[in-house]
Formats: structure tokens, sequence, C-alpha cells
């Protein structure tokens, strides 16, 4: 009993250096897809990812300089005080979070930590709730290219953006002291809060741009990796295998194994998840639109671990965001179902 106790720990020690053996060996072996799966990630980073981000990363940086925060501090500190209990000046993270997408939300969430403009509960808040999937991903890619129908991707939006504020309404509750810690430090990520103007003007816009640089090549790569990742994946057979244990519950619900191992592979990275899951034909479609909605909501693993990366620069914790992503994925996903049942213009089944 004690040896195999020992060999527990001895594994969970180094799980994590046997898994990057695993992926190097699986690297050469598969090179020749792999190859093909970087490509195409590169390719999704180039056409789609740094088009519609790379902008709202600038402008963050830059509004984050300005009094917009402050300013939309005391228009909303009436809405966002009572709902989310975090300052008005959170608005500003959850307007950007909406309107760009994934992980500027998050981005903003811990420069106002690290500005020490919002208490660490707060800023924990608006981790669990503002890091969301934006209207030019979820209306333009998913609902537009992927399924051939604009309703759609308004359905998704919408479902969307109620999951996020339930979410928000939920997470009011983390922790209970809202105090700024004005004793914070920094260390060595110490950001110097500086106003905009036109003396420093070239200065600002130049730290932003390289800071939007940075951003948008961490996500290029986690994207590139990820691609590999499902690469081998389904190279290896794996998903066939998925497909094999869910085949019995398939066949009592009439659904295709397919749906399975394309919530697998959207838990791990969510466009590709997505992508698979509209091409799967079936009569009932609301279950792909719904689903996907789950999706949209989760971020899935790799949207994690691109939050984790930016987090790691504060004292934030990391676990409201995990918990707010399963209950925005759950959330989004009942509100899609009320929304196809109670309208009919949202109801796509053949």
């Amino acid at each position: 009993m004690k040896k195999f106790h020992v060999m527990v720990i001895k594994l969970q020690k180094n799980i994590i250096p046997i898994i990057l053996i695993f992926f190097t060996i699986s690297l050469v072996i598969f090179s020749k897809t792999n190859m093909q799966a970087v490509k195409s990630g590169l390719k999704l980073w180039v056409n789609s990812v740094i088009p519609s981000l790379f902008p709202f990363f600038i402008a963050t940086e830059c509004l984050s300089k300005t009094n917009i925060s402050k300013t939309l501090g005391k228009l909303f500190n009436k809405i966002m005080k009572p709902l989310f209990n975090i300052s008005g000046e959170g608005s500003f993270a959850l307007v950007m979070g909406w309107l760009s997408g994934y992980p500027v939300g998050a981005k903003i969430a811990v420069n106002f930590r690290n500005n020490n403009m919002l208490s660490k509960p707060e800023c924990e808040r608006l981790l669990s709730f503002t890091n969301n999937s934006g209207p030019l991903f979820i209306i333009g890619t998913c609902g537009i290219s992927l399924f051939g129908n604009s309703t759609i991707g308004l359905l998704l939006f919408i479902s969307h953006i109620l999951g996020c504020i339930s979410v928000g309404i939920i997470f009011r509750f983390w922790q209970k002291s809202n105090l700024v810690n004005t004793n914070y430090k920094i260390s060595k990520y110490e950001n110097k809060l500086q106003t905009i103007s036109f003396s420093n003007l070239g200065e600002i816009l130049s730290d932003s741009i390289k800071s939007a640089t940075s951003t948008i090549l961490m996500i290029g790569g986690f994207i590139v990796l990820f691609s590999v990742i499902i690469s081998i994946i389904n190279t290896s057979g794996i998903t066939k295998i998925i497909e094999i244990i869910f085949l019995p519950l398939c066949n009592m619900l009439n659904i295709p194994p397919k749906i399975f191992v394309s919530l697998f592979t959207g838990i791990l990275e969510i466009t590709n998840g997505i992508s698979l899951l509209a091409v799967i034909k079936m009569k009932q479609i609301s279950i792909n639109i719904i689903l996907t909605s789950f999706l949209l909501g989760l971020g899935g693993i790799s949207v994690l671990l691109q939050v984790l990366s930016i987090t790691s620069k504060s004292d934030l914790s990391i676990k409201p965001y995990i918990y707010g992503k399963i209950l925005h994925g759950l959330f989004s996903s009942i509100y899609t179902f009320i929304l196809i049942i109670c309208f009919p213009i949202f109801n796509f089944n053949l």
C-alpha cells in the first residue's frame, strides 16, 4: 500500500514532464500532419485574430491612460454596485469585454488591479464575467461563416450576454471586502499610471503597441500550440476512441457520436470545436446551437491559459474565472434553449 502511495505521489510530481515528453515524441511521429496544423493555426491567427483583436488591445491600453474609466464610473456606478458589487469603473472592463473578445476583459481587470484602481475582490469579480467572446467572433465567425446564418449569430450573442450578466450577479457575493488595498505592490511588474496628453501621446502609444504586440503574440502561440495538440489527438485515433465510448449513449439519444468529439475539441480550443459542431448535419440543429453557446461561454482551456498568463502578473486568483466560465457556459446554453423555445424566429430545426 505504501509503495502504491509513493508511486502516486511521484506520478503527480512528474505528470507535466511526462506529458511534455509524450508531446515531443508525438511532434516527431506525426510531423506531417502537425506541420499542416501549424500552418492552419497561423492562418487563423493572421487572418482572423490579429485584425479583430490587435486594434482593440491598442485602444484599451490607450483608453486606460485616460479618464474614461472614471467617467464611466460616475455614469454606471448606480448599476454596477447593486448588480455586481463593483465600483462603476468596472463598467469599462465589462463594455470592452463585450465589444472585443477574449482576453481583453481579463487584461483590463489585471490593469485595474496593477494600477490599484479597484480592490482585489472587485477585480476577481470582474474576472469571473467580463472576459467574453466578442460580437465579431460570435455573429461574424460563428453565425455567418460557420452556420451560414446571421440570426443564429444574433441568438448566440444575446444568450452570451445574458449568461455573462447572470454570472456577474452571482459573483457579487465573491468575498466581502471591496476596499482598495493601497498597500498592494506590483514588484517587477510595476505599472506607473500615466494620464495621456499631447505631450506624452507618442510615448504612451508606443508603450500600448508594445503591450498589444506582446499579448497578440501570446495568443498566436496558444492558437498554434492547440492546433497541433488537436491534430495529434485526431491523428493518433483518440477521437475514434471517444466516438466508440459514447456510441451507446449517442444511439440512445439518437445523436451522432461526433457531437462528443466536437465538445471535447471545443473544451480544448473553442474555434476548432465550434467548426466541427457547425458541420454536423442534424434535423435538430438547435442541439448544435445550444452546445455552441455552451462552448462560447466556457471559453476552453486555450483561453484559460491565456488568462492565466495575464493574471500571473498580478495577485489575482484564477479560481473565480474558472468557476465563472463554467457557469457562463451553462447559463448561456440554458438561455439559448429558452430563446429557441419561446421565439419562433430562433427555431432552426428542419
